[in-house]
């Protein structure tokens, strides 16, 4: 149980691999909770006994959930064994899939321990995309667009950057085109005929708020134009009648996180590529 306050409780994640996977699954179920903080405990590349036994001994010392990706059965044993005898509540958040997989496939697991993580075509694809975008960041190297899969244009502080990032790391090149107010739109992003374009905006409240928390960390002056609501107004204006133009489409970045953006971004060029036919 959380503590007296109910305002946190201990989230103890056992892996035998990075954990990435677990940390993931547990965040996104923790956020939920709106008024309760999970203080995470993490325990990665978990392999041997004597690793499980200091597990153990830090779950003793502040019980709490225990959530595992463990396959090796004397490993799981016995973490489960120890949870049991504390009276707290453990589940391997990878069994129920394995379990599901196994039904339907009607065949049993290899049991390779971080086996997502290999080092195939998908993770080269991965790197690859990363290194493009990398160099393809604020407008750079424009001459070479054409090379990507999105790309994707905004006013400033539309978090195309971060977007980008998140993109390559889903194996998908992403370069990103500032637009700036008094200076041309380059002529490479408006010949673009193989990437999918796509314009990010945002509502001026939410550009001006996040444009003056800049000004504020370099201690600038806010008495410019980069901070007028008018201005700003008539920048986002002008990059929407620029993707209505060209038939880009545009995502609404106001209220979305950037996994959000990303997902809608991916969502716009599977149903591309469908259309066209393309991979």
């Amino acid at each position: 149980m959380p503590d007296d306050q109910g305002s946190f409780f201990h989230l103890h994640l056992v892996s035998d691999a990075t954990g990435e996977t677990l940390i993931t699954v547990a965040r996104a179920a923790a956020a939920q909770y709106e008024n309760v903080t999970a203080v995470e405990h993490v325990y990665p590349l978990v392999r041997t006994q004597k690793q499980i036994e200091r597990v153990l001994d830090e779950i003793e010392t502040s019980p709490g959930i225990v959530l595992y990706t463990l396959l090796d059965p004397a490993l799981t044993g016995r973490l489960e064994d120890k949870c049991r005898e504390l009276s707290i509540p453990s589940l391997s958040v990878l069994g129920p899939v394995l379990s599901l997989l196994k039904s339907y496939l009607g065949a049993e697991t290899t049991s390779r321990i971080g086996a997502q993580h290999m080092l195939n075509a998908d993770y080269f694809k991965r790197i690859d995309a990363l290194n493009y975008t990398m160099l393809h960041d604020d407008g750079q190297h424009l001459d070479n667009l054409e090379e990507a899969d999105i790309v994707l244009t905004g006013v400033s502080r539309t978090s195309k950057t971060p977007t980008s990032i998140y993109l390559a790391n889903r194996g998908v090149k992403t370069a990103n085109v500032p637009l700036i107010a008094g200076i041309p739109v380059p002529a490479q992003l408006e010949r673009l005929q193989r990437p999918l374009v796509i314009g990010l905006f945002a509502s001026p409240e939410r550009i001006v708020q996040i444009r003056q928390n800049r000004l504020l960390s370099l201690r600038a002056s806010e008495d410019d134009p980069y901070v007028d609501r008018q201005a700003v107004s008539e920048e986002i204006a002008f990059s929407r009648r620029l993707c209505a133009r060209h038939g880009w489409p545009s995502i609404d970045v106001t209220r979305r996180s950037i996994e959000e953006t990303a997902a809608a971004a991916m969502a716009l060029l599977a149903e591309r590529r469908r259309h066209t036919g393309t991979v």
